[in-house]
């Protein structure tokens, strides 16, 4: 079943099914992080609670993990069950970045062994403009008790990614936008470039001009030439755009796809890790 779900088909599941959906809104801002919640209590989709990336979705930044590292799965089991969430609750997130922060939050949740969790195709501003209703109402969840089982499978750390570098069951697949990737810039990271023989696939790559995701098929054109057997390793800067291409992958039919959360301000933090700018 698709993740990515249109704001007509979240309208009527919200109509269909009241009590029996979650919505989250995780809008942030990676240099404003209080212009999400602001945003929320401007106006959100009915029924939605927010859960912050850098409070609730990240755990504190030390010398390795990189900028966002995730919490421990007891802190976010006890955050999800807060707002309403068990393992059988279904899960809508959106945001207002192209599905950025909500392919993070979907990832979170499936790593928690949760499986019934979307994300709203074009986030908030698509679902104004398709004329459906917002509020400033600010919800009462019912708590629920949230009981994670871990998918350890689809989660990598730096000494795996490292291992894995040059095999060729392995595809390594870089998120961040060329310019970052080949080291010509980096605004975020104290060092620029990639982890050796990583491909570039820009996280936006599974965006419409609209800011709308492609659908299947198109998701299948954008990475037809990787190897559907190869493991799809996908990292980022700091494990939250990698999410899109997750998703993507997984929307085009990949099967053995694993997120490297640490991503490179991880990988830099390790002085004796490999670095390589430039094409490949």
């Amino acid at each position: 079943m698709a993740a990515v779900k249109s704001p007509e088909w979240v309208w009527k599941r919200l109509k269909e099914k009241p009590g029996q959906t979650v919505i989250v809104d995780v809008r942030f801002h990676l240099t404003n992080p209080e212009e999400g919640r602001k945003a929320y209590r401007q106006g959100h989709l009915p029924g939605a609670v927010y859960v912050d990336l850098k409070k609730d979705l990240s755990a504190k930044v030390e010398k390795h993990g990189g900028r966002h590292p995730l919490p421990p799965h007891e802190k976010i089991a006890k955050t999800l069950g807060e707002i309403g969430i068990d393992r059988y609750t279904a899960v809508i997130a959106y945001d207002d970045s192209g599905g950025m922060f909500a392919a993070r939050f979907w990832w979170q949740l499936r790593y928690l062994g949760h499986t019934s969790v979307y994300v709203l195709d074009g986030g908030f501003s698509h679902w104004v403009k398709a004329g459906y209703d917002i509020t400033t109402e600010i919800p009462r969840p019912v708590p629920r008790e949230f009981s994670p089982e871990l998918a350890k499978e689809e989660l990598l750390d730096a000494g795996q990614v490292k291992d894995r570098i040059g095999r060729k069951d392995t595809i390594l697949i870089d998120a961040r936008e060329r310019a970052r990737y080949t080291g010509e810039t980096e605004p975020l990271d104290h060092q620029a470039g990639h982890i050796p023989g990583a491909k570039n696939y820009f996280w936006k790559g599974n965006l419409t001009e609209d800011g709308s995701w492609k659908s299947q098929e198109q998701l299948r054109q954008h990475y037809a030439s990787l190897d559907r057997n190869s493991e799809i390793v996908v990292y980022c800067g700091s494990g939250v755009s990698a999410c899109p291409n997750v998703l993507g992958l997984k929307e085009a039919g990949f099967q053995d796809v694993k997120l490297y959360a640490g991503s490179w301000s991880d990988w830099i933090s390790y002085k004796e890790n490999p670095v390589v700018a430039g094409e490949e």
